[in-house]
């Protein structure tokens, strides 16, 4: 049987959606959003539905059996697929764990699925948590560290990984790096993602994620400085990294300018290369070197001049392997699929958090 499956991913400033029959993609749009001002998320749920719902109504000429929205910012779950319910959506309205464009994609799932009257899912929301007890210590009574990474595509591109090399996922000792504007880290052992490096908290330099910081200049620059909360995400969360030092959030435009003699875009160049790979060497360290490979995906991983200069300082710990880039609705289509082949079971949304 060819299962059909409509795929929902909602970004920032567009919402891309495709249409599978098994694993093959069979349309897919990138519908870009122009919402006025800084305009509210959930004020845009409307505006967004309604361009998914026309472009639904002129491509899905045939029934569908399953809709699969991008998990957001959700309480810790462990990964898989899950379907849509009630108490999810109360728990992604709430914004508990923050406030994400990725929190629409279960509400965009849930309203397109009502147009067959067929399952909506998620899979591999962002809170995937599956860490080793020993790997949540920060290091500060009161503050523990949190499992917040890329999990949909890390665990997608280690699924390559497993069909490429004919290994069960479940068998996998793999370093992944999700190398984006920000950038996330996994230790896969076991089936699971033992441990994380969270690029809201820690983790190397970002195109515009700063990730570890000095933990006494950020102090100084909150108290002495006068720097007000807002301020402070703005740095933490878009405005920091690369960014901060060059201006620009494109790798390929510093690599340019490092090839025009631009002596600070060389140097944060090669700072950025160095912090990455500090930070999976310290996952490696963490797997006690014993892995099949060290995984680079994200957006970064296009740039060779990236991947061969990182290369060289990590190839000693395990093998590269590149994933460049991501294709999130191919990994939310395959979710679903499992689930739909009885691959993998159906997950109940039933989280710790009240």
């Amino acid at each position: 049987m060819t299962w059909r499956i409509v795929a929902v991913n909602p970004g920032s400033t567009s919402t891309k959606v495709a249409l599978f029959e098994g694993d093959e993609c069979i349309v897919r749009e990138d519908i870009f959003h122009q919402f006025s001002g800084a305009m509210e998320l959930w004020k845009q749920l409307p505006i967004r539905w309604e361009v998914l719902r026309r472009f639904l109504e002129e491509e899905c000429d045939q029934d569908v059996d399953a809709v699969v929205g991008r998990g957001g910012l959700l309480p810790p779950l462990q990964a898989g697929t899950y379907e849509v319910t009630p108490r999810m959506l109360d728990d992604l309205r709430s914004g508990r764990r923050g406030v994400h464009a990725s929190n629409l994609g279960a509400y965009l799932a849930r309203e397109a699925a009502k147009l067959w009257e067929v399952p909506a899912y998620i899979v591999d929301p962002v809170s995937v948590d599956e860490m080793d007890e020993v790997a949540r210590v920060g290091g500060l009574k009161g503050i523990e560290r949190e499992s917040l990474c890329h999990a949909l595509n890390i665990r997608a591109v280690a699924h390559h990984f497993a069909d490429d090399h004919e290994l069960s996922f479940e068998e996998l000792r793999l370093v992944v790096a999700h190398l984006g504007s920000g950038v996330s880290m996994a230790a896969i052992r076991g089936g699971k993602l033992v441990d994380v490096i969270n690029p809201r908290d820690e983790g190397p330099m970002g195109l515009d994620r700063p990730g570890a910081l000095p933990n006494y200049g950020l102090m100084e620059m909150c108290f002495d400085e006068g720097v007000s909360r807002r301020d402070m995400e703005g740095l933490l969360l878009g405005d920091g990294g690369v960014h901060s030092y060059l201006e620009t959030r494109d790798l390929r435009e510093v690599v340019r300018r490092r090839g025009e003699a631009d002596e600070m875009a060389a140097l944060i160049f090669d700072a950025l290369v160095y912090d990455t790979a500090k930070w999976i060497g310290a996952m490696a360290a963490a797997m006690r070197g014993d892995l099949h490979a060290l995984v680079l995906t994200g957006g970064m991983a296009h740039g060779d001049e990236f991947v061969d200069a990182l290369s060289e300082h990590i190839e000693w710990i395990a093998p590269v392997t590149t994933y460049p880039g991501e294709d999130e609705l191919e990994a939310l289509a395959r979710g679903a699929l499992r689930v739909l082949r009885g691959q993998s079971p159906v997950r109940e949304y039933a989280p710790e958090l009240p």
